[in-house]
């Protein structure tokens, strides 16, 4: 039996409600995580491998690497934009983690965060914290896998070699049902119902076309991704913000929470099969579309900077660029030009690549078998998972309370415990500070005995001299 650690705030196996999911980041601050995390434990999960998660704790404690040493047999860690500023300090603790470990470290997917348009040769803050992390993966594995081209040239820029020390694998995710994609012939009209994505990272453009064009589909449901829309449509608040956004769905005020057309998923099954009874998938994230992808549904993607731009040109992604949005663009428009089985064509390619990487790395697989049912789908269909959470306005109040009285206790409780602990931390700090004030003291006193003594022997010398002058 193989036993795989695997970076991820949760597993496929693990059915949390949302109150543990929102105290524990289990989506580890986008939900979108959940898509790509759930294809690499499909694929690696054999009927001898069994698959743990890390549940985000192991990379900021490099003192476990004995722990992992001694129960696990391989470390996998499926990366998003992680060559980017806010993520260097966990990548600095990896890299600290992965020079210790002595099993093999894999990783599986990692991408670059910047501009559409990257300026590579002028470089970025973070280059050195990238080569320090991509050599320690190196001393523990064959190759890194990565998110696409923009990313392969900029590892190249850094001195790593293409085909050798990494190699593009395009998203994990795209490859959770194996080497084939199909998606379904979709008559849509006004009257289809569609789910919609968005970013508020997105150009004021952007936004404004999604919003517009949300109005043009009045049976239409959004779907959240960020942590922050998780708390606010399970209890109601904070805002994800305070401005006041007709173009994002960023209050309980806006149309789509106060009319019931919000769902936030917590497993990627039920997002998948909601996606399956769609007949479009639009908007400005990249696995809200994945998602689409893989349940068949016509999908389209407005990439917003260079790591989605990349994976929709790897995969051959259905898009429209935001520099080809003005006020005049109508959706409708763009659905009639559009090919929706572009993603189709390279899919076979495309998985040959990742199933060849893997190989590389020494990774079984499913594909290695011929399974009658997959383990983690046969695991799976024997579970009750949790349905995504719709907005607390569409809740009875007996669901409301609930909500609450689950919630407001645990977030109170860990607010305490937390507290608690940084109580302990200063006075442990305070206890250390008066310790080295004693000691501190106790080194000026034996400072003033030393001068003290010196004084008198200078004093004896002086005149032991001046009575042989005399």
């Amino acid at each position: 039996m193989k036993n795989i650690i695997m970076r991820a705030g949760i597993s496929p196996l693990d059915n949390f409600d949302p109150t543990h999911m929102i105290l524990n980041n289990s989506i580890g601050g986008n939900v979108g995580n959940l898509m790509y995390q759930y294809s690499v434990v499909r694929n690696l999960m054999t009927e001898d491998t069994v698959i743990t998660p890390d549940y985000y704790n192991y990379s900021t404690d490099d003192k476990r690497a004995d722990e992992i040493n001694e129960k696990y047999d391989c470390y996998v860690i499926p990366l998003a934009d992680a060559f980017r500023p806010d993520f260097v300090p966990t990548l600095r603790k990896y890299t600290k983690l992965i020079k210790k470990l002595k099993i093999p470290v894999v990783v599986i997917g990692a991408g670059l965060r910047a501009p559409f348009e990257p300026d590579l040769d002028g470089g970025f803050p973070f280059d050195k914290d990238v080569k320090e992390f991509v050599s320690a993966v190196l001393e523990k594995s064959s190759m890194l896998g990565l998110r696409g081209q923009i990313t392969a040239d900029y590892l190249t820029r850094l001195g790593f070699r293409e085909g050798v020390d990494h190699t593009v694998i395009g998203c994990p995710s795209l490859y959770a049902f194996g080497r084939d994609l199909t998606v379904r012939d979709t008559n849509i009209t006004t009257d289809s119902i569609v789910s919609i994505n968005s970013s508020r990272l997105s150009p004021d453009n952007v936004l404004e076309f999604i919003g517009r064009s949300s109005e043009q589909f009045p049976n239409h449901y959004f779907v959240p991704q960020w942590m922050r829309e998780f708390v606010m449509t399970y209890t109601g608040s904070p805002s994800v913000n305070d401005a006041d956004d007709k173009n994002y769905p960023n209050k309980m005020s806006h149309p789509m929470y106060m009319n019931d057309k919000v769902r936030f998923f917590l497993n990627v099954p039920t997002w998948i099969d909601f996606l399956k009874g769609v007949d479009l998938s639009f908007g400005a994230r990249l696995h809200g579309n994945v998602g689409g992808v893989l349940a068949g549904t016509p999908s389209l993607i407005i990439p917003k900077d260079a790591r989605m731009r990349e994976l929709t040109e790897y995969h051959g992604m259905a898009h429209i660029m935001a520099d080809q949005i003005d006020e005049k663009t109508n959706l409708m428009d763009i659905i009639e030009k559009t090919d929706f089985h572009s993603v189709e064509k390279n899919a076979g390619r495309n998985f040959d690549y990742f199933i060849e990487f893997l190989n590389k790395n020494n990774l079984d697989h499913i594909h290695n078998y011929s399974y009658n049912e997959v383990p983690l789908d046969k695991e799976i269909a024997k579970m009750d998972l949790n349905p995504p959470v719709g907005p607390i306005t569409g809740c009875t109040m007996e669901e409301t309370v609930q909500r609450w009285e689950t919630y407001y206790p645990k977030v109170n409780a860990k607010a305490a415990e937390t507290e608690k602990k940084r109580k302990a931390q200063v006075k442990e700090k305070d206890k250390r500070i008066k310790e080295k004030d004693k000691q501190i003291k106790e080194k000026d006193k034996q400072i003033k005995e030393m001068k003290k003594t010196l004084n008198r022997r200078s004093v004896k010398l002086a005149l032991k001299l001046a009575g042989k002058r005399k």
